[in-house]
């Protein structure tokens, strides 16, 4: 159970995933070894799952991100393990949720342009013998908060 001292760790980490512990334990007001090992512990309890750098994509030359639904054929199920690794080694993936519902997947893609993307889809989607169908919704903003 999170106590209010873990409570406000964890809140200045999700603004500011890189404050020096020394910083992080004066605005919490307790004692630098204190503070480190709640984040310690924290991270070992798997409360505090990593940390990391968010790259703005567009800097990287791509323009366009989508949600991609997938259904898998009903006579695949037995594949859907081996379809999700595929789509998790491809570089233009960046999320992939395996769902319960009418989909099985939606997977997040960042590409350079409507082509690039066009090409993902008909290359590592269409053309896979599990897939039955895909619909694609092209994301014209997003928002994140930095916890899950």
């Amino acid at each position: 159970m999170l106590d209010s001292i873990d409570k406000q760790i964890i809140q200045l980490l999700i603004t500011d995933g890189r404050i020096p512990n020394n910083q992080l334990a004066e605005r919490i007001g307790i004692a630098p070894s204190t503070c480190l090992s709640r984040v310690r512990a924290l991270e070992a309890s798997g409360v505090v799952k990593g940390y990391t750098t968010l790259i703005s994509r567009k800097a990287l030359g791509l323009n366009l991100e989508a949600l991609i639904s997938v259904s898998i054929r009903a006579g695949a199920r037995q594949t859907i393990s081996e379809f999700s690794e595929h789509i998790k080694s491809l570089e233009a993936v960046i999320q992939v949720f395996f769902l319960g519902g009418a989909e099985d997947f939606i997977i997040h893609v960042a590409a350079h342009d409507s082509e690039a993307l066009r090409d993902f889809v008909i290359k590592n989607l269409s053309a896979h013998p599990s897939v039955a169908s895909t619909r694609t919704s092209i994301i014209f903003e997003s928002y994140l908060r930095n916890h899950s």
